[in-house]
C-alpha cells in the first residue's frame, strides 16, 4: 500500500486517532515513519492537528528531535512522514524494563533537557511532553516526537488571568499537564519544565506523580495536591535530584527553574546515591 511516495511496510502502533507505519521510499531506499489519520476516527480537529504537527515539526532541526520530511494526503486524509527511529518510547521502557533503564537515566535526562533548550531557542512550547513522546535507543539516545500541540509562547490578558484564564478546551495529557495549561492561561517554556518534571518522576519512580479515578480528579491534583516525595518511591534517589524534580513541578511557573538553570543543574546533580549496576552484575551479587 502506497502513501504518496512512501510504501507502507509494517504497522508500528495505533493511537486514539492515528496510526503509525514503518515505510520505505522506493527511490532513495530509506526508511521513514508515516503517521496517518485513522479512517474510523475521521475528524476535522484530528486532521488539523496532523497538519499543525508538520507545520511546526518540519522547521525543527536538532539531533534530539525527530526530523519531519513530508506531508500529503492519503485517500483524501492528511498524513506526515518523518525519519524512522525504530525504538520504543520511554513509557514502554518504564513499564517493561525499568530496572535496566537506571543505567541510562542520567543520559536520558540530560538529552531531554537539551530538547527543552532547543525548543526555547526556536521559541516553541511543546505542550505535550510525556514518556510516550520520547523515543529511546538501547544506548540511551532520544528523539522527541509529536508536535501536534506545539505553539509559540502565548500570553493571556491580565483581566482574563484574573478570572482564571481564557475560554477554551484544555489541551494536553492529564498525567503530565501543568496547572497553567489546565487553566488555559499564559504559557511559556516553564510549562514544558513542569511536564518534564512529571516525566522525570515517572522515569525514576516507575509511578506517576498523580493519579485519579477520573480526569477531573487528576487535573485537580495538578492544581492543588502536594508534590509527592520522589525518595519515598526510590530509596536510591539523591535528595538533590528529588528536590530538583519538586522545583520543576511547582504549581506556579515562577517557582520553577528556567530551562537554562535546569540544564546547569542536571550536569552537576547526581540522580542516584549509588551507581546502578547492570542487571547481570546485580544478579550475581
Amino acid at each position: 500500500m502506497n502513501c504518496g511516495r512512501f510504501r507502507l511496510l509494517h504497522h508500528i502502533r495505533t493511537g486514539r486517532n492515528t496510526q503509525v507505519w514503518e515505510a520505505i521510499d522506493d527511490e532513495d531506499r530509506k526508511k521513514y515513519a508515516v503517521k496517518l489519520v485513522r479512517q474510523d476516527h475521521v475528524d476535522k480537529t484530528v486532521s488539523e492537528m496532523i497538519r499543525r504537527e508538520f507545520t511546526v515539526g518540519h522547521k525543527l532541526d536538532h539531533p534530539r528531535v525527530i526530523r519531519y520530511v513530508e506531508s500529503g494526503k492519503f485517500r483524501n486524509f492528511p498524513f506526515l512522514a518523518m525519519d524512522f527511529f525504530g525504538y520504543p518510547n520511554l513509557k514502554v521502557l518504564i513499564l517493561q524494563e525499568h530496572e535496566a533503564l537506571a543505567l541510562l537515566t542520567s543520559k536520558i535526562i540530560e538529552q531531554c533537557v537539551e530538547c527543552l533548550q532547543y525548543l526555547q531557542k526556536v521559541d516553541y512550547v511543546h505542550r505535550d511532553i510525556k514518556p510516550e513522546n520520547i523515543l529511546v535507543s538501547p544506548e540511551g539516545d532520544i528523539k522527541l516526537i509529536d508536535f501536534a500541540l506545539a505553539q509559540k509562547p502565548q500570553k493571556v490578558s491580565a483581566l482574563a488571568s484574573l478570572f482564571g484564564g481564557k475560554k477554551g478546551k484544555v489541551q494536553g495529557t492529564p498525567s503530565y499537564i501543568p496547572p497553567e495549561q489546565i487553566r488555559v492561561q499564559s504559557i511559556d517554556s516553564k510549562a514544558d519544565v513542569y511536564s518534564m518534571g512529571c516525566t522525570f518522576f515517572e522515569l525514576v519512580a516507575a509511578k506517576l506523580p498523580f493519579t485519579g479515578f477520573n480526569t477531573q480528579e487528576l487535573l485537580m491534583k495538578h492544581l492543588r495536591a502536594s508534590i509527592p516525595n520522589l525518595e519515598a518511591f526510590n530509596k536510591n534517589v539523591t535528595s538533590d535530584f528529588s528536590g530538583l524534580v519538586r522545583e520543576m513541578m511547582a504549581k506556579k511557573p515562577e517557582d520553577r527553574p528556567s530551562v537554562a538553570a535546569l540544564a546547569q543543574a542536571v550536569k552537576v546533580i547526581s540522580v542516584f546515591k549509588r551507581t546502578p549496576k547492570p542487571a547481570a552484575a546485580t544478579a550475581k551479587d
